[in-house]
């Protein structure tokens, strides 16, 4: 699928993906594990609005796939950038998107796309992965770190010095606020997770303490979700801890999150 089909797009560049340190996601056994039963949170967020797969996903496009796994709860989320081009339209970010998807399923011959939601510099939020916006999907966005977590994929690349649009800031904001407040974990605190892949800054089965809002390269060795993106980073675990009514700063203690990793198997 040429990119160069993009109006007023680069070609090659959007397939950049960042998916150097993306795990490939292991076609599910029969019958995907249901999620736990969440109990009531004491700092919820409202969820923000999010355009369903409908929107990008047509049925030229789609392809047969494996049911979603799951986790039992999301409690941490990895940001990152799709490296892609800045200067589309966001009426484009659904065959944008689309685009992305054919790349990671067709020449990486993945089960469908990583990353369990978009973001375009519009700030419109975009369901990514199959299986539900509202439970604990486990994705194919970081190495070592699938479970347990979300991932946020921002539609452009964002190195130093390129501008990142508030209104995407905000959006990533809302949406971490939100999943995390599932769980009622704070967006500024640490939570440890366990690795399942040594190719991750940690060997396989080592307990890494790691930012509840990390970049994509907290976990990999990558730039990801480049030096813009990062920077912006505190601001975004600020405004997702206000919008879940917190006031108190956040702790830098792990103890808000365990590891399923070691107890689902045939996964990355």
């Amino acid at each position: 699928m040429l990119l160069g089909c993009l109006p007023g797009l680069a070609a090659v560049a959007a397939l950049g993906l960042c998916a150097g340190g993306v795990d490939h996601a292991t076609t599910a056994a029969s019958g995907a594990r249901p999620p736990a039963a969440r109990p009531a949170t004491a700092h919820p967020a409202l969820r923000p609005p999010i355009v369903p797969r409908a929107a990008w996903l047509d049925d030229l496009a789609r392809h047969a796939q494996p049911p979603p796994r799951y986790d039992d709860k999301v409690v941490a989320v990895f940001v990152h950038h799709t490296d892609s081009p800045n200067g589309y339209a966001c009426a484009d970010a659904p065959r944008i998107i689309r685009y992305l998807y054919a790349g990671q399923t067709g020449a990486r011959d993945w089960d469908d796309i990583g990353y369990n939601f978009l973001v375009d510099r519009c700030g419109t939020i975009y369901e990514g992965r199959a299986g539900g916006v509202d439970r604990a999907v486990t994705g194919a966005h970081t190495q070592g770190f699938n479970h347990r977590t979300a991932g946020i994929a921002a539609l452009g690349t964002f190195t130093a010095g390129v501008p990142v649009p508030q209104a995407m800031v905000d959006s990533i904001a809302a949406l971490a606020a939100w999943k995390l407040g599932l769980s009622d974990v704070d967006p500024r605190t640490d939570v440890r997770l366990t690795s399942s892949n040594s190719r991750s800054r940690y060997a396989s089965g080592t307990s890494a303490t790691l930012p509840a809002l990390a970049g994509h390269r907290d976990g990999y060795m990558t730039s990801c979700p480049g030096a813009a993106l990062t920077a912006r980073l505190p601001e975004i675990r600020a405004t997702a801890a206000r919008l879940q009514g917190r006031t108190a700063a956040g702790t830098t203690a792990g103890t808000t999150a365990g590891t399923a990793a070691g107890t689902l198997t045939g996964t990355p």
